[in-house]
């Protein structure tokens, strides 16, 4: 299955791929027979053998780089040294290049300050009014740090989810009550909704 960021070579040095403004237009056309991330649409648009070409695919938040199908030389090292010096700034102006944190593990978080409350509260505040649009009670503090990764114009403000995250903090909430979970998960911060509103 492809996956972004895909992409194709002759084993010779020659690596195809869609840039900006490629994606952007089958993307935008809704008749558009290729796909971004699709080796065979690759394949189609350069007009080469899809059978004849290597196919990889990279992904530069998590850096791992996955051989798919090796149809010609075996060129897999050089396609990796390519993918990681990629500029995925101007492939995908919109994505935000940096370190995946899992609040768990990588941050040992085992005290709550009073700015993590004040970011808790700020969240709460957002998540009620998401609450009523898009969102249910799973999966929401995710979907807040997600979208850091994108510089995108988003109708609520996520920073304060994204901040507690990268402080080592996961709200959670099950309707009634606010939990601040710190390393391994554990819950470091409960607080009753009609509480937090008040703090």
């Amino acid at each position: 299955m492809c996956q972004f960021f895909s992409f194709c070579s002759d084993g010779k040095g020659n690596f195809y791929y869609f840039n900006s403004d490629q994606r952007k237009t089958m993307l935008q056309d809704v008749n558009s027979t290729f796909y971004p991330d699709s080796h065979a649409s690759i394949c189609a648009f350069f007009n080469i053998n899809e059978d004849q070409h290597n196919k990889y695919e990279y992904n530069p938040l998590t850096c791992a780089f996955d051989i798919d199908q090796i149809n010609t030389i075996n060129d897999s090292q050089k396609a990796k040294t390519f993918a990681k010096h990629l500029n995925f700034q101007k492939i995908i102006p919109e994505l935000v290049i940096k370190k995946i944190v899992n609040p768990f593990k990588d941050i040992q978080k085992t005290k709550v300050t009073q700015k993590d409350i004040h970011l808790l509260k700020e969240w709460s505040s957002v998540w009620d009014s998401v609450w009523d649009s898009v969102w249910d009670s799973v999966g929401d503090s995710v979907w807040g740090y997600i979208s850091s990764f994108f510089k995108i114009e988003y109708d609520y403000d996520f920073s304060s989810c994204v901040l507690l995250w990268e402080r080592g903090l996961v709200p959670s909430f099950d309707g009634a009550t606010w939990r601040l979970h710190g390393e391994n998960g554990k819950i470091l911060y409960p607080i009753p909704k009609t509480d937090l509103k008040n703090h």
